[in-house]
């Protein structure tokens, strides 16, 4: 079992920048995937970035150039580095962990983006 925390959300003004952090109640050396997803009202879910135990990072296309994806294995941490945001990003966040074949979710943060 694993519990994914995420950090507060919150409002900004388009265009500008905001960092969401996940943190793991155990490693997340091992896990085989992790990544950001997002539900705007009255959307589905839908993928923002990845990244696998590899390293290798996949972006929506509406997000590239603008938000980067990372980690801290040490702390247990994955990040979402969010610039030049766009009133259209506004959704609840939610990061997910890959671990042996199941998946973790966390509680979901808002962000919203003022025009």
């Amino acid at each position: 079992q694993v519990q994914l925390v995420e950090s507060e959300g919150g409002l900004v003004q388009a265009g500008g920048s905001l960092r969401l952090s996940c943190t793991a109640s155990r490693s997340i050396f091992m896990a085989n995937t992790m990544g950001w997803y997002r539900q705007a009202p009255g959307k589905q879910r839908e993928l923002v970035a990845t990244m696998t135990r590899g390293g290798n990072t996949n972006y929506a296309d509406s997000v590239k150039g603008r938000f980067t994806i990372s980690r801290d294995n040490a702390k247990n941490t994955m990040y979402l580095q969010m610039n030049s945001l766009k009133p259209e990003d506004t959704a609840v966040y939610y990061c997910s962990l890959n671990v042996a074949l199941l998946d973790y979710w966390g509680q979901g943060t808002q962000v919203t983006v003022s025009s």
